[in-house]
């Protein structure tokens, strides 16, 4: 077995895990199994994690990472506020139907930590991180499109959870295409009417 590093190694058992969860379901994923799928002693798992706890909320930071639109999304000459931001939230929606079974165990995990004493705070924890990713989001589209919000960004990010968080559970449930994109161009636009151009590099301000 190579000698890894303790990163490499968390890295490892975290993408043991997301197959596991949705191999089995978040219910089966225990410790053993994931260091099975790693092909890891057990004692591999403590060096790394203080608990599975830990595990499932590395295994979401790691879902969410990779499902992130592209930074720096180039924008055509002339693209208006909303085609700019229609096409940021079109390069995220290609990272859901790219891994739709990873997203389904995220909804998957807030569940089963809800129904556990004890792991309630996971559930909270989880949605607190969805926020900040969400607000973050947010900054870096609007520094991408060359917009400012005319909404608090708190709120804009709270908004935004609901509506992506909804519309990814509704598609995971019913596959269809043409209406989730619709409810994603029509968030589009609600985004662009709460967004004002920047003035233009060396130009006036408005």
């Amino acid at each position: 077995m190579p000698r890894l590093s303790a990163a490499e190694r968390r890295e490892q058992l975290a993408e043991a895990a997301i197959r596991v969860m949705i191999r089995d379901g978040v219910a089966e994923t225990t410790t053993r199994a994931v260091v099975a799928e790693a092909g890891v002693p057990l004692g591999a798992f403590h060096y790394c994690f203080r608990s599975k706890e830990e595990l499932f909320e590395t295994v979401i930071e790691r879902i969410m990472e990779r499902n992130l639109p592209p930074a720096g999304l180039a924008h055509p000459p002339g693209a208006t506020p909303f085609e700019k931001v229609r096409a940021i939230l079109h390069a995220y929606w290609e990272q859901v139907l790219a891994r739709p079974a990873e997203h389904l165990v995220t909804y998957e995990v807030t569940q089963y930590a809800l129904r556990r004493p004890g792991l309630a705070d996971l559930a909270r924890r989880q949605y607190r991180h969805y926020l900040e990713v969400n607000r973050a989001h947010l900054e870096s589209m609007a520094r991408a499109a060359g917009l400012a919000w005319t909404v608090d960004l708190a709120v804009l990010a709270r908004h935004g959870l609901g509506v992506l968080d909804g519309l990814t559970l509704t598609w995971l449930i019913d596959r269809d295409d043409a209406q989730a994109l619709a409810a994603l161009d029509e968030y589009a636009r609600y985004l662009a009417s709460v967004a004002e151009p920047l003035p233009e590099a060396g130009g006036p301000a408005a």
